[in-house]
């Protein structure tokens, strides 16, 4: 628009002007016509509308009217125009006036239009990535940005911070999005992409409009928790209507391709097709599953439209129904052959219920869109009634063939297993068969309870059930009682019979035989029809009782043995004297004959507790045979039992006692002391080492000997061998000596003494040759030696020397440790120190006594020549 300017020559001073009347007359026609052209754009732009729904249709508006007002109010500060004004105003000319408010109005709409361009320009580089992206991640984005821009513009803007800007401004955005989904979920395409394909997109589009709604709910939140900024309260229906509607719409588009990907043709498989009988009938059902969409994308009605709300509610409700009735028939074709069972269910009528409850479900499916109208009368409609007709006759035929073959194979079976004896008898895998190893079992067979269990649910599902099978399932209370009667008085019987020892079996060989003939009626006689089960049971749990007394009694008698044989196997056969403070031990001999003493001590305790054993025997004969002998036939065994146990705690008595001795020589402790001696010019261990190995020897030969004091019993008995006289002055007695003598074990630990005693002795003698290098000091004729050194005339330095060698000796001598502990045995060496002390001063003293003879025969020369001179000089 451009504004005319008057043709007149306005060369002059204004006020000049102002007072030529043609000048003014042709001025105020030039603005009239400026005031029509300004007040006619005006009113354009008033009335112009964005051409389009989106909001960038809104933002190019205002770009454009802002550029058509910026241009006229250019127009209107030349400097022609604003002398015009300048000579009308100055004229007092009336048009001026009304010219000034149609300025002022465009100088109104050109500050709202520019400060609009401001503010939207700010939100269109996200309107664009809204409008434009190329995926719907890029407008999931762009949302919360834009929804943050928007609370910006609605804090700044002159016109866009009022409902009735920002209202339709959002609405616009809405229509984008909803536009934006539509465009890309093509329903008539959808189905035909892959499924994948097809479910991201219909979860980002979900996402996209769910966005929209939690990112405005965000931001209002956001304002009204701030206190400063206006509440944002626009109507919720205008801007979340179609979007709420299109995100529902999305959710059942999803849902559509879950249920056909994930749960039927997840049960149509490849390797179903391979492996069914007929391959054929899968892929027709695997067609029916495909064709489920079919309405979908034969739609006549756009189902993002409000307005067809309903129309899609009935289409979700049909493909439901389909669903649920192709789905149970997949189901119920796909576990025929192995139905899954609830908790406690038989197989047979567990099978029934599953089948019936398959019918139920589509069932009242069916009786549900019943109710909706015309929902059934549609073409796709009879289709699913027809298939759910048919699935229910298959569901029947099921059902009457697997009552069929139950109701004859219980007739046939039933009879035989009510003959079955109440009890069986099975053997334990054993190298050799033993009465411990035979097993009593309840013959109960499952078959029968689960007939029982069968027969009760068949009644519960309505079918006619076996004459005999009722009358069984009405006495399950009889059996449970009968079969957990059995279970307790077998149980019993194995518990007492796991207690005994091959020993005790033996010994008690007769009165399990009696216990045996008592159970004979039950597994040979007695079936699940006769009268007598619960007298049986009354029988055998008495006859227990009485034998589980009787074993009772034996073991309180074993357990009266096992102590005292456990005291003797516990008993220290090498106790040490008790430690004393100081560095004093006892001597090996004191040792030695105190371990020996305090054994003798112990052996009597044991001995008095072994021959208590006997009349512990006695006492099981007592029970087992009526007599008191020691020598009963019946308990030959039972004495070599425990004959062989005596055997072994002794053996045990003497390897551990031998294995502690062992540890007591290897151990840092010391026992007894031994003293290092200076005799006949040699250093030797006091008592010597030859004499310590002897006694250690003789200490484990004491040891071992013990068995000696505990005399064998006579064959099949209890009772003690008599001395037997080989010669006249020899007499022999049977003990456990020789066996326990010879065992391997206790040789072994032995030896093992010995030698560790003998390296022990050996490291001491290693460690007192070091001694040896005092040996000139007793090995030297201290005679011999003083006349040659006499002979030699040796100077006072040469005494001097030689007296500060012995000197140093005997002050080396005590600084060596005087107590040396090796393993078990403490060194005193203080004799052998104080005699090499002994000796240096004894070289110390004949040096002396040289030095001073020789001093005196020079003291005398030395005077007889000062006596001689004296006389010479008189």
């Amino acid at each position: 628009i451009n504004l005319v300017m008057p043709t007149i020559n306005l060369d002059g001073e204004v006020t000049a002007l102002a007072a030529v009347p043609e000048v003014v007359k042709t001025l105020e026609s030039s603005v009239r016509t400026w005031q029509k052209s300004i007040s006619r754009t005006l009113e354009e732009q008033r009335k112009r509308v964005p051409q389009g729904n989106g909001p960038l249709a809104e933002v190019d508006l205002w770009r454009e009217i802002n550029d058509t007002l910026s241009a006229l109010t250019e127009q209107t500060n030349l400097p022609e125009v604003q002398k015009v004004l300048d000579i009308l105003q100055k004229a007092e000319s009336e048009c001026i006036g009304d010219l000034q408010i149609v300025l002022n109005d465009l100088r109104k709409h050109h500050v709202e239009a520019l400060d609009n361009v401001k503010c939207l320009s700010s939100l269109e580089r996200h309107l664009t990535n809204l409008t434009h992206g190329a995926e719907f991640s890029v407008v999931l984005n762009t949302i919360p940005s834009l929804m943050n821009a928007l609370r910006v513009v609605w804090i700044v803007s002159r016109c866009y911070n009022k409902d009735e800007w920002m209202l339709p401004f959002m609405e616009r955005i809405a229509w984008e999005i909803t536009t934006r989904v539509c465009r890309t979920v093509d329903l008539h395409t959808l189905f035909k992409e892959s499924r994948a394909a097809a479910k991201k997109k219909v979860a980002e589009a979900k996402s996209t409009l769910d966005q929209w709604r939690n990112c405005y709910f965000d931001v209002r939140a956001q304002i009204e928790a701030s206190g400063r900024e206006q509440h944002w309260e626009f109507d919720r229906k205008r801007l979340f209507e179609k979007t709420d509607h299109m995100a529902s719409v999305c959710q059942d588009l999803y849902d559509i391709l879950q249920v056909i990907t994930e749960e039927l043709n997840s049960v149509f498989s490849p390797e179903l097709t391979i492996v069914t009988a007929d391959p054929e009938r899968i892929d027709d059902l695997v067609r029916r599953v495909n064709g489920l969409t079919r309405p979908m994308e034969e739609l006549t009605f756009d189902p993002f439209s409000v307005r067809t709300a309903h129309d899609w509610k009935l289409i979700m409700e049909e493909f439901k129904e389909q669903v649920s009735v192709e789905n149970v028939k997949q189901i119920f074709l796909q576990n025929l052959k192995d139905p899954p069972l609830c908790k406690n269910h038989p197989p047979v009528a567990g099978a029934i219920y599953w089948s019936r409850s398959l019918f139920y479900r589509i069932k009242r499916t069916i009786i549900r869109f019943q109710e909706v109208k015309d929902m059934l009368s549609s073409e796709r409609g009879k289709e699913v009634k027809q298939i759910y007709l048919q699935v229910a006759k298959k569901m029947k035929e099921y059902e009457d063939k697997k009552y069929n073959q139950w109701r004859v194979g219980t007739e046939e079976i039933l009879p035989l297993l009510l003959k079955n004896t109440l009890l069986t008898i099975s053997v334990t895998k054993k190298s050799v068969a033993t009465k411990k190893s035979v097993r009593f079992v309840v013959n109960f067979s499952p078959l029968l309870r689960e007939i029982i269990i069968e027969t009760k649910y068949m009644e519960q599902l309505g079918f006619p059930v076996p004459e005999m099978a009722r009358c069984v399932a009405l006495q399950e209370d009889k059996y449970l009682r009968y079969t957990d009667g059995l279970k307790n008085m077998l149980d019993h019987y194995h518990k007492l019979m796991g207690t005994l020892n091959e020993a005790e079996i033996k010994l008690l060989d007769g009165h399990i035989q009696e216990l045996w003939g008592v159970f004979k009626s039950g597994h040979r006689r007695l079936n699940w029809t006769s009268l007598g089960v619960g007298d049986f049971i009354v029988q055998c749990t008495r006859a227990i009782r009485k034998f589980e007394t009787l074993v009772r009694q034996i073991h309180n008698n074993s357990e009266d043995i096992n102590n005292k044989i456990l005291f003797i196997e516990s008993t220290n056969l090498f106790k040490f004297p008790p430690w004393k403070n100081g560095d004093e031990l006892p001597k090996a001999k004191e040792f030695f004959e105190y371990v020996n003493s305090e054994r003798s001590k112990a052996v009597a305790h044991m001995v008095r507790k072994f021959t208590a054993i006997p009349q512990f025997l006695r006492k099981v004969e007592g029970r087992i045979a009526n007599t008191t002998s020691g020598k009963s036939p019946k308990l030959t065994g039972y004495y070599a039992y425990w004959e062989n146990r005596i055997y072994e705690v002794l053996t045990q008595l003497i390897v551990k006692n031998l294995q502690a001795f062992n540890a007591a020589v290897l151990g840092n402790v010391p026992l007894f002391q031994a003293e290092a001696i200076l005799s006949a010019s040699e250093i030797i261990l006091q008592p010597q080492g030859s004499e310590i190995e002897k006694m250690t020897v003789q200490c484990i030969q004491d040891c071992v000997e013990v068995t000696k004091h505990f005399v064998r019993w006579m064959h099949g008995t209890c009772i003690a061998c008599p001395p037997q006289r080989v010669k006249e002055d020899e007499v022999v007695i049977f003990s456990f000596y020789s066996d326990v003598s010879q065992n391997p074990l206790v040789t072994e630990q032995a030896v093992l003494i010995t030698q560790n005693v003998h390296k022990l002795l050996s490291s001491l003698n290693k460690y007192l040759s070091q001694w040896n290098r005092y040996q000139p000091l007793w090995k030297l004729d201290k005679g011999q030696v003083v006349e040659k050194l006499a002979a030699e005339k040796p100077t006072c330095v040469t005494f001097d020397n030689e007296l500060q060698f012995y000197v140093k000796v005997a002050q080396e001598v005590t600084q060596q440790p005087l107590i040396k502990d090796e393993q078990f045995i403490r060194l005193q060496l203080a004799p052998l120190a104080s005699a090499v002390q002994e000796n240096a001063r004894g070289w110390v003293a004949s040096l002396g006594k040289l030095l001073n003879e020789s001093a005196r025969e020079e003291l005398f020369s030395l005077q007889e020549e000062i006596e001689v001179g004296a006389f010479s000089c008189y």
